[in-house]
């Protein structure tokens, strides 16, 4: 498993991912499109470009997704029971389409589950930067991570 399980995961711990993505105009108006989510500013290229930003903002919710789905490789993979919520999501600069994100993770915090020993929380502060260097994307993610001692194992 590429995933690191609770015990693995150490708070301080930082993943620069070697994944990059230019978020491209497709990526954009399909998540658009799926999510049923009619805002001009991200679908409407003449609407958008009367805006403030003068062309069509990346729809946000898709950013947060691509940052997260950015980290899953090095932390998570096979390894997640499942997220347990997102905090102090920010967008500090807008994505545009042609931008190249980079992602980071710090382990802020965890937590051995008391109650169900086959488990525990990890916080991931998960943060992204376009190719100009500024912070588009930081997030707090909670998730319940499995522990060692209860993988499943093939004998």
């Amino acid at each position: 498993m590429a995933g690191k399980t609770f015990e693995g995961l150490t708070v301080g711990a930082v993943f620069e991912h070697e994944i990059r993505r230019t978020v491209t105009e497709t990526d954009n108006l399909l998540f658009s499109a799926m999510t049923h989510n009619p805002q001009p500013l991200h679908i409407d290229a003449e609407f958008a470009g009367k805006s403030q930003h003068g062309r069509v903002l990346v729809n946000s919710l898709y950013t947060l997704g691509l940052v997260i789905g950015i980290s899953v490789s090095e932390t998570t993979l096979g390894t997640t029971i499942g997220n347990l919520g997102m905090e102090n999501v920010e967008f500090p600069h807008p994505v545009f389409i042609g931008d190249t994100l980079r992602v980071t993770t710090v382990i802020k915090d965890k937590l051995a589950s008391k109650s169900k020993p086959d488990r525990g929380v990890v916080w991931f502060e998960h943060s992204a930067y376009n190719q100009r260097g500024e912070l588009v994307c930081q997030c707090l993610r909670k998730g319940m991570m499995i522990r060692d001692s209860h993988l499943n194992t093939t004998n």
